[in-house]
């Protein structure tokens, strides 16, 4: 188990990781997401032991690991410029650490096979690193640093320099490799959708706060607050001004809607409610959706989907709908949402009510 308590970071006058208290399981799945600079890689050089925290703790099964220094730690880190050496075959690479480890022969021989054999890269071990593909090339620095038996391994957006299908392919077998391992796997992102296919926990940072830690797919729908909101979900979820009175809700630009369910223990006030790029419609969908005036920017198509940007009386919408639509930009666009697609959220972005599809789910 890695225990965080109270761990800082500060270099200078810029607070790089807020106080911080976290703990991760062994054999458990832990994704980091936030977006660029958020504290996710310097978070994990804590964990990792490279930095040194400038208050707080780190425990390992329950031993201060403060300052233990990174070679006595069982601890493997892949970054996003995976590195091999490239004059060794991918055996010699993989069996690189057990080297140094003063490791015998046969036991060397052993850890190589087994660990090659986990990564689907037996038939290449007699290559050299620069004769794989990229994906090849990936598994073997994981096969290097999971070969150690490391009770943490650190991955750093290890995909992010991989084309489109080697990524989708490496997704899939990460969490493969992850279960076989049984070490903590702590994986960095910028993607949600990445979180949501690696599934686990997640970890959801913002300026070097951890704004909510749990199991992933409870973090996605219930989010404690609208900046978790924003960090889960891609596009950025989209927001408006809405007020309470009595059993009605007030949206924006005059729409009302009936409150119900958990809206109706909202009590009365101003709130802003937040709603996820995909809830928005160019077509009425069911009877309740409400309607808004939309003035569309500009379309992005992906080929199934297309992406719409809006500007709704000065706010900044996206909507992903299915299907492939031909718009004018400049042109005026009426858009429907449902409620129960609606987070509401207070001044200080506290979430007051979880969308209704989302208790559900």
């Amino acid at each position: 188990m890695l225990d965080l308590k109270s761990v800082t970071k500060v270099v200078g006058r810029n607070t790089h990781i807020h106080p911080t208290d976290l703990t991760l399981q062994k054999g458990t799945m832990n994704v980091l997401l936030g977006p660029t600079s958020s504290g996710k890689t310097s978070l994990m050089r804590l964990m990792a032991g490279l930095d040194q925290p400038s208050e707080g703790r780190v425990f390992w099964d329950g031993v201060d690991a403060t300052g233990m220094r990174v070679q006595d730690r069982q601890v493997a880190m892949v970054y996003q410029q995976f590195i091999n050496y490239p004059s060794m075959t991918v055996y010699d690479n993989i069996a690189s650490p057990l080297r140094l480890q003063g490791k015998d022969k046969a036991e060397i021989d052993a850890a190589v096979h087994k660990t090659a054999e986990m990564m689907q890269l037996t038939p290449m071990l007699a290559r050299k690193p620069l004769e794989l593909s990229g994906g090849q090339q990936q598994r073997c620095a994981l096969a290097r640093a999971l070969v150690k038996g490391a009770g943490l391994v650190l991955l750093d957006e290890p995909l992010a320099n991989l084309d489109y299908k080697l990524r989708e392919e490496m997704r899939v077998e990460i969490p493969r490799i992850f279960e076989e391992s049984g070490a903590i796997f702590v994986y960095a992102t910028t993607e949600p959708e990445e979180a949501l296919l690696l599934g686990g926990n997640t970890a959801t940072l913002w300026e070097g706060r951890v704004t909510q830690f749990g199991p992933t797919a409870q973090v996605y729908r219930h989010p404690v607050d609208a900046t978790t909101a924003r960090v889960f979900s891609d596009p950025p979820m989209n927001f408006l001004q809405v007020s309470k009175t009595g059993g009605k809700l007030m949206f924006g630009d005059g729409q009302a809607t009936a409150a119900t369910g958990k809206l109706a223990e909202v009590p009365d006030g101003r709130y802003m409610a937040g709603f996820r790029p995909n809830h928005l419609e160019i077509l009425q969908h069911t009877e309740t959706a409400m309607r808004f005036e939309a003035q569309l920017s500009v379309t992005e198509l992906t080929g199934s989907e297309t992406f719409v940007h809006l500007d709704h009386h000065g706010e900044r919408w996206v909507g992903l709908v299915h299907g492939v639509h031909d718009l004018a930009p400049g042109a005026p666009l009426d858009v429907w949402l449902d409620p129960s697609h609606v987070y509401v959220f207070d001044e200080t972005g506290a979430l007051v009510a979880p969308a209704a599809y989302a208790v559900a789910a």
